[in-house]
């Protein structure tokens, strides 16, 4: 009997859970460990290129097709509005969830600054303000497409993309060739989604097995408490916080969403990029929790690159931890700083693993703390970015889902009020 993808994923995540174990007791001296990362690190780095292979033609079709079909539809402007409101409700959800928790068990008091001076010595910290950071935030929209396109720049591919889009609308069936060629363009890279996902199992299993035998665990032990509340938060947010709301709009209920969800899930925990994650996201999406292709083409695609609760969450409970432990108390106001600066930064963040430690600099300098201490989150950053990055996807399919809810209600509103005229 052949296994399905989920139980050959599920068998992969154990597998690679226990070479990570078996490597990290053997040291990388030994050569059973030695050659097992080198053949680790070949798999997981095909499996990732071949997911970054598809991103951007999946990314520029899915998003050009989405908002051409919902216009034609007359839903793009109810679809904007859903999308972005939910973004920005999830993400302030997430954040005060992760500052509450930071206030209350005050991770990093009584740690001794010095024992990461290591750690921090030659780190070079780029300096920006938040209006550099902003200037160059709405830079990077705007850019060249082609250039974008070659350099996989996604969010200036996302609103090239949209601008196509609405292009193709008012353009009306002078258009309909180039409508009709981006929509056989996001079918055939779909079939090719589908042909990588049969890598899945070995390359999720590569990257933790990697993962697990490379984390300095003396370090992580030091900050177990910080580990614990952005882990325990993040995991708050993500079995309570976000599907509360998906039960309150859709009434669908937690389990069958995780059930149809735990693919993306998982692939994005293993990857830690909600980019890489994306095919397999839209795939989960579409196939197993039934969002229409119009709607998931236009809410997962954005919010993998703007819609990051994990990314906001940590950003926000970090600044107070690396104030612990500068022992510099913010008050409410500064603490209101860092949740608009740190929604701005998971915003600016690109999708890939350890972003949130580029846009991490301008969160610490908003409330005047050092912008060099954020070596101290290097060494355990990559294991609570597999955390971040799951919720961050679970967030965008749970984002689709509300959406198409919202729209539907509004348009069956819409026809009953026309009716009754």
């Amino acid at each position: 009997m052949r296994l399905s993808l989920n139980t050959q994923i599920f068998l992969g995540v154990l597998l690679g859970v226990l070479l990570g174990l078996l490597f990290a007791q053997l040291g990388t001296e030994a050569t059973l460990s030695r050659h097992g990362l080198y053949v680790g690190g070949l798999v997981s780095t095909v499996f990732i290129d071949l997911l970054k292979m598809v991103l951007v033609p999946l990314v520029f079709t899915s998003i050009a097709v989405g908002v051409a079909n919902l216009r034609l539809h007359q839903q793009m402007h109810r679809v904007w509005v859903a999308t972005l409101g939910f973004f920005v409700v999830s993400m302030a959800a997430a954040m005060v969830l992760g500052l509450t928790a930071c206030n209350l068990f005050e991770p990093g008091k009584g740690l001794n600054l010095a024992m990461f001076q290591t750690a921090m010595h030659g780190f070079d910290a780029k300096q920006m303000t938040l209006a550099d950071f902003f200037s160059k935030f709405l830079h990077g929209l705007f850019v060249n497409p082609f250039a974008a396109l070659a350099q996989g720049n996604v969010l200036a591919i996302v609103m090239f993309a949209l601008f196509l889009g609405v292009a193709l609308v008012l353009g009306g069936e002078r258009y309909r060739t180039v409508l009709a060629l981006l929509q056989e363009g996001l079918e055939i890279t779909l079939r090719m989604v589908g042909w990588i996902m049969h890598l899945a199992p070995f390359g999720i299993m590569a990257l933790l097995a990697q993962l697990v035998a490379s984390q300095n665990t003396a370090l992580l032990a030091s900050l177990a408490k910080f580990v614990a509340v952005i882990v325990g938060t993040t995991l708050l947010h993500s079995v309570l916080v976000l599907p509360l709301m998906l039960y309150a709009v859709t009434r669908i209920k937690p389990l069958a969403f995780f059930r149809g969800a735990r693919e993306a899930l998982i692939t994005a925990f293993a990857t830690s990029s909600s980019s890489a994650t994306l095919p397999v996201t839209l795939r989960c999406a579409e196939q197993h929790l039934h969002v229409k292709p119009d709607i998931a083409g236009f809410v997962i695609p954005l919010g993998a690159t703007i819609n990051m609760d994990g990314t906001a969450l940590y950003e926000a409970a970090a600044a107070l931890f690396i104030a612990n432990l500068a022992g510099v108390e913010l008050n409410a106001v500064q603490q209101l700083i860092v949740f608009c600066t740190a929604m701005i930064a998971a915003i600016g963040a690109p999708g890939i693993p350890s972003a949130g430690m580029v846009t991490m600099v301008m969160v610490l300098q908003s409330v005047g703390l050092p912008a060099e201490a954020i070596a101290i989150l290097l060494p355990i950053d990559r294991i609570l970015d597999t955390v971040r990055t799951m919720v961050n996807v679970q967030g965008d399919m749970i984002g689709s889902l509300i959406v198409q809810k919202l729209v539907a209600g509004d348009a069956a509103r819409g026809t009953r009020s026309r009716t009754a005229n």
